[in-house]
């Protein structure tokens, strides 16, 4: 059973690191300790206590396994969670956290040759999992970081002292894109062209055990083609998103009597099933959210992931995704906030 019951914890320390962007750790008790053990490269969804509009958003854990948990948070101009993190919140205050969720983890024991590239506060998933690999003596960890100017990095200062740290293990390379470097090559932005100048001069691509790719959409779709025309299996790249901005997610449509066409689904959750009916048009998420409002959601927009959840009877036609891996549509996952019904009758379950 997996359970997601959102529970308030304290904030034990705020960091600023940089203008817009901080990094909030949280005391867990020790009754929850299990519940919130992490794996590199999972996030947390969060929202505000007692907030009316239940307004949550997934954020990345940026500390290493083992550590409390500790998120990166980048503000977004008219984000309401993301200034209330970054220019709000205070040590000692509750929040309301679910536990931690994700597939963009690797397996730490089997060490290997791991490629990261990152921009802007995609870095934080990027420093929880270097840091974790890192830790085990047979790992070999090169991270490319592009941002806009010096003052904008996020952990300037924690990736220095991890290159201090290993440095014979990792590979620390920034680029910038609005700011002149010494060398011309580590200017601009980590688009398609960059990256097939920069990757064979730096990386042995065909050495590489795993690919972690994690920023912007056009970043990680220029990176996974540049990749697939160097040869590299679709198994090796792993891909995580923070936000497309061309794909904004659909506007929250208002309650409504269901009318006309209309499927019968059964929702699985914690163990408990429930069936309700979702009318045609909406989503799987959308409509069963009327009976059960404790199913796990953050950004509606296929891009977080956190709303994954395996179709076991029926079908369903998903809009669009930007957080399943191949073998996870494979294996009948969905990501509930872009899938309507095609079936009469549908089941899925969030337990897997």
């Amino acid at each position: 059973m997996v359970v997601r019951d959102f529970h308030p914890l304290r904030v034990a320390g705020i960091e600023r690191l940089c203008e817009d962007a901080v990094a909030v750790t949280f005391d867990v008790p020790d009754e929850l300790a299990a519940t919130y053990a992490f794996r590199a490269g999972q996030s947390l969804t969060v929202r505000r206590p007692a907030d009316p509009a239940d307004e949550r958003r997934s954020y990345s854990i940026c500390a290493p396994v083992g550590a409390r948990p500790r998120i990166g948070v980048r503000e977004v101009p008219g984000g309401v969670v993301s200034s209330w993190l970054v220019h709000e919140l205070r040590v000692g205050d509750a929040v309301e956290v679910a536990p931690p969720t994700g597939t963009f983890t690797p397996d730490l024991e089997a060490g290997g040759r791991h490629v990261m590239i990152a921009a802007g506060s995609g870095i934080t998933p990027v420093l929880s999992i270097a840091t974790s690999l890192l830790r085990r003596p047979g790992a070999q960890v090169s991270i490319l970081y592009g941002n806009r100017r010096a003052d904008t990095v996020m952990f300037a200062e924690e990736l220095a002292d991890l290159k201090d740290s290993h440095p014979s293990r990792l590979e620390l390379v920034h680029l910038l894109s609005r700011e002149a470097r010494e060398v011309e090559l580590l200017s601009g932005r980590l688009d398609a062209a960059k990256m097939r100048t920069l990757l064979p001069l730096l990386i042995d691509v065909g050495a590489v055990d795993h690919w972690w790719l994690c920023g912007p959409f056009g970043m990680v779709t220029d990176a996974i083609g540049v990749l697939g025309e160097q040869g590299v299996p679709p198994a090796r790249i792993h891909r995580e998103l923070f936000w497309v901005d061309e794909l904004p997610p659909e506007p929250r449509r208002e309650e409504r009597a269901i009318e006309g066409p209309s499927s019968e689904v059964t929702v699985v959750l914690d163990g408990r099933a429930t069936t309700v009916t979702v009318a045609e048009g909406d989503t799987v998420l959308e409509g069963a959210q009327r009976v059960r409002p404790d199913l796990p959601f953050a950004c509606k927009g296929g891009v977080c992931g956190t709303c994954r959840a395996r179709v076991t009877e029926g079908e369903v036609t998903m809009r669009r995704n930007f957080a399943l891996e191949p073998a996870e549509l494979e294996a009948g996952f969905v990501l509930t906030c872009q899938s309507r019904p095609a079936s009469p009758k549908l089941e899925v379950t969030f337990d897997d």
